[in-house]
């Protein structure tokens, strides 16, 4: 299956600027087929002004129209068969049974979607009924109800080359609020997101709808992602991936002349709460566990657990053996590229030199260029509440141990954590009067509060929260993942005297 490396805007392909990049495969280090267009400003304006034109027309579809789009989406991925999996695979690294995962997730949110658009309950409008006889003023009609917000900037995340890619939960939650999507390919895996942009193609030329409701831009430098999101036709982004990055975008969107939304989902380091009876009764199940999690696809998840606090006490010194051995004896994992490779490493680094942290564990070293051992350091509360850094994420399979002398302590290690994902605390009846002391310190600084389980595993649900307060996210009302997340891009507008 051929892949072209040209900017895919509205149905036609185009490559104006000499600027080109290409792919690696992080397991051999060796360069993979296709060069790939670093993107114009004339290009990226081309695309931003097609969307803008087919918003006007794409608003007013009925939701069985999305529907059948959304569908259409899925089926066409699918269709691309093992070709899809194996880029993916060569490109990133990840084994073909995640992959073969998330495929099925990827297209299980286009289909979640569709039916949700069948359903219509999203759109339900909100009345009050007008009484003329009201004094001393009549009372209007009043219907409010929700309308697109208008083109999306949408930016494909490393760690997640489909569910979180071009036809991901962002772009699929896009379309079905009927708003236009550009999406900024990951560099480092343009091959699949070159795919799956043609399995969108197909779809919207199968459909009435105008071509102009989806372009893919390729970039790896800076500047692309900048000129997209400061596009005046532009009206939100969204975005999964590193602080740094997400950041960045949103400074730039707040300072355009028009501001606009950043839904930008940016990194949490999970901190997990082990409360004595818990960890009297069961440290050792809850290492294993822990040690699982930590791993999980070389830690390259936004739910990673990078922190684990519990109070000094029984069952203290079986938890960090059982979970140091485990680490040590965790094959390395292989990162997404080297970029990533490198950015753990330094975190790492950085995390080991800082006053009171001791390393307890670490595993064997792998062959490949971007392998990544696991790794376990140790502090005390009081030396991690005197230094902040310590609550930043380290992106990658390793954890950071909080051992507190007291409850009071262990308190206040909460308090002092910024804002996250999600939060977990494991507990028995016994933990009663410590677990609500510490509920309401994690309700404030989470997205997902989660009792005696592990945070890796985002159910794709209408329940579903994926989202958290600054650093984790730059809106915690929102989700990127579930059904609610299409209200991102969905703004109310209310329609008074109009009967019809």
């Amino acid at each position: 299956m051929s892949i072209d490396g040209r900017q895919r805007i509205a149905g036609e392909i185009s490559s104006e600027g000499s600027q080109t990049f290409g792919a690696s495969d992080p397991t051999t280090g060796m360069h993979l087929d296709g060069e790939f267009f670093e993107a114009t400003a004339g290009e990226i304006d081309r695309a931003g002004r097609a969307a803008e034109k087919a918003a006007r027309e794409f608003r007013q579809t009925a939701p069985i129209v999305r529907a059948e789009l959304l569908e259409g989406i899925a089926t066409e991925i699918e269709e691309l068969g093992e070709d899809l999996l194996e880029r993916c695979h060569r490109e990133t690294g990840l084994p073909i049974p995640r992959l073969t995962l998330e495929r099925g997730r990827t297209c299980g949110q286009l289909r979640s979607f569709a039916s949700h658009l069948r359903e219509g309950r999203r759109f339900d409008p909100l009345v009050d009924h007008e009484d003329k006889s009201r004094e001393p003023l009549p009372k209007p009609l009043l219907i409010r109800t929700l309308i697109p917000i208008g083109p999306v900037a949408i930016f494909g995340a490393s760690n997640f080359p489909l569910a979180f890619s071009v036809a991901g939960g962002d772009t699929a939650s896009a379309l079905a609020a009927g708003c236009p999507v550009i999406v900024k390919a990951h560099p480092a895996h343009p091959g699949t997101s070159t795919l799956v942009a043609q399995a969108i193609e197909r779809a919207i030329a199968a459909s009435p709808l105008p071509a102009g409701i989806f372009s893919l831009l390729h970039g790896r430098e800076h500047t692309t992602g900048a000129w997209l999101v400061e596009h005046p036709r532009i009206r939100a982004v969204a975005f999964t991936g590193s602080f740094r990055g997400g950041s960045a975008l949103f400074r730039r969107a707040q300072s355009r002349t028009i501001p606009i939304p950043v839904f930008a989902e940016m990194g949490s380091i999970n901190p997990i709460f082990v409360l004595p009876g818990a960890l009297e009764s069961r440290a050792e199940q809850i290492a294993e566990g822990l040690a699982a999690s930590i791993c999980l696809g070389a830690g390259q998840f936004c739910t990673s657990p990078g922190l684990v606090a519990w109070i000094d006490g029984e069952g203290s010194d079986t938890l960090l053996a059982v979970l140091a051995a485990h680490l040590t004896g965790i094959e390395a994992g292989t990162m997404l590229n080297d970029g990533v490779r490198l950015g753990y490493e330094s975190a790492l680094t950085r995390q080991g030199m800082i006053d009171g942290v001791e390393e307890l564990a670490r595993g064997p070293m792998g062959a490949a260029p971007c392998a990544a051992s696991a790794v376990l350091h140790r502090v005390d509360a009081l030396a991690f509440l005197a230094e902040r850094d310590l609550a930043e994420e380290v992106f990658g399979p390793s954890t950071l141990a909080v051992v507190a002398r007291n409850a009071e302590e262990l308190l206040e290690v909460a308090l002092n954590l910024p804002g996250q994902l999600t939060a977990t605390m494991h507990g028995e009846s016994i933990d009663v009067t410590l677990r609500e002391a510490l509920r309401p310190i994690l309700e404030e600084r989470c997205g997902r509060l989660i009792w005696n389980g592990f945070p890796t595993g985002v159910e794709v649900s209408p329940a579903m929260q994926h989202g958290g307060p600054w650093p984790a996210t730059t809106d915690p009302r929102f989700t990127s993942v579930g059904l609610a997340a299409i209200e991102r891009f969905l703004r109310p507008i209310c329609y008074q005297g109009w009967v019809d």
